[in-house]
């Protein structure tokens, strides 16, 4: 009887937690988000239906490779009143803080690459505010009759205090399926990373903006995305200017990615890169062209309305200098010491998982585990990153839907290969502010 009656209480509360949740917390923020522009409508003409309005505003939340730590869309809309053209204007003004103890990381980003291994009572504690992140952007969205649907997009960020420079984050234009511009690599996957107050996010994460010309085709009816890229290379390598030396690169990397989705924020996407990396023998005086790929499984879905899942695991050879801890350091071709002259691939994986629970649509928590793992053919150097470890467990609660409070606990790890290992910690607050 008693177990009856639990079996009931528990299907009770399921039935009136799915109602509270009728659509997913996500959409319930996306809905207060899209209301919550400034129109501002020009040409001749009556006013629009609110339906073709809406229509043109979900084109500028659209984005297969929008990430938590991208501005929303702006909050004045100039329209025009065919609805053909639209323009927004917008900017985030973000501010972080951060506090660290028993080992600290001396970026504002939390890598587990830089943290020391040795315990200095120097760098034990560190106390830290950048506004890096702080951002301005421009978006066009428009119809032409002869070439079709057109966007254009400029976004500039601010660095931080030490710098204090302005400089271009995105800068592309997309004409139908097309895509020419600098733009997020067709390899990442931002939408599967979760939430950090930290801005260096989840280690291992593919994250690299490349100018690159990309096409990418959306079959609506079968919820399947194909998209295949040529991308502007560049590498670092271990070249000692004695035996080897780099050459420039001449050949594009190549990027695809295939994905099905079943809702706007859910997905499984399967991607892969293949970057080409030149180098010269000085001591045969022979030119040598190394080979990396990658390949990256990502996901986001939710397992109830309340509670999403996010997952990514990757690994390759020479593939890390697309985001994560390895693209800190010259691994993308590493010096054989068996054969002088001679430079070797580098192989590795890496891996984040992630839960996000919502109380409401307008709070939530989150939790990050990943791991970056270095794994050499030959034998390395003692002091060399060998593993990183790194998570994050937060709170955001969205006050408006464009103004947001974070705050955040990291812990991270970095081990070497002659045993070292050294562990830092972390407090982060996050004020976010979007116009």
């Amino acid at each position: 009887m008693r177990k009856s009656i639990k079996s009931v209480l528990l299907i009770a509360c399921l039935f009136s937690w799915t109602a509270m949740f009728a659509s997913s917390p996500t959409e319930e923020l996306h809905k207060a988000l899209t209301n919550d522009h400034k129109l501002i409508f020009f040409g001749d003409g009556s006013t629009p239906s609110a339906d073709s309005i809406r229509n043109v505003i979900e084109n500028f939340y659209y984005d297969q490779f929008r990430s938590f730590q991208d501005p929303a869309a702006p909050y004045f809309l100039f329209m025009s009143r065919d609805t053909d053209l639209a323009m927004g204007i917008g900017g985030m003004v973000r501010m972080r803080g951060y506090f660290d103890w028993g080992g600290s990381v001396d970026i504002p980003g939390f890598s587990p690459y830089f943290i020391p291994v040795t315990k200095d009572p120097l760098t034990k504690n560190n106390l830290g505010t950048t506004p890096a992140g702080t951002a301005l952007f421009f978006r066009v969205i428009g119809r032409n009759k002869r070439l079709g649907d057109y966007q254009l997009y400029i976004e500039a960020n601010f660095n931080g205090y030490q710098s204090r420079d302005f400089h271009l984050k995105k800068a592309y234009a997309i004409l139908n399926d097309w895509t020419v511009g600098y733009a997020p690599s067709t390899f990442g996957d931002g939408a599967a990373v979760p939430p950090t107050v930290d801005s260096n996010g989840p280690t291992m994460k593919m994250d690299a903006t490349n100018v690159l010309i990309r096409y990418m085709h959306t079959f609506k009816k079968s919820g399947i995305v194909l998209a295949g890229s040529l991308e502007t290379p560049s590498m670092s390598i271990q070249e000692d200017g004695e035996e080897t030396a780099a050459r420039n690169q001449y050949i594009p990397n190549i990027a695809a990615m295939v994905q099905y989705e079943w809702a706007h924020d859910e997905h499984v996407r399967l991607s892969g890169i293949l970057r080409f990396l030149p180098y010269r023998d000085l001591i045969t005086q022979k030119n040598h062209q190394a080979v990396g790929y990658g390949v990256q499984l990502s996901t986001v879905f939710r397992i109830i309305p309340a509670l999403k899942f996010y997952g990514t695991a990757n690994t390759g050879k020479s593939y890390t200098n697309f985001g994560g801890d390895f693209l800190l350091g010259k691994y993308d071709l590493v010096a054989d010491d068996k054969t002088p002259g001679k430079l070797k691939t580098t192989p590795g994986f890496g891996y984040f998982l992630g839960l996000q629970y919502n109380f409401t649509p307008n709070l939530f928590m989150s939790a990050t585990f990943g791991q970056g793992r270095y794994l050499p053919t030959q034998d390395p150097i003692g002091t060399d990153y060998k593993y990183g470890l790194y998570s994050a467990t937060n709170i955001f609660w969205n006050v408006t839907p464009r103004i947001m409070f974070g705050a955040e606990f990291n812990i991270g790890k970095r081990q070497d290969f002659n045993g070292e290992h050294g562990w830092a910690r972390r407090v982060g607050a996050l004020a976010s502010f979007s116009f």
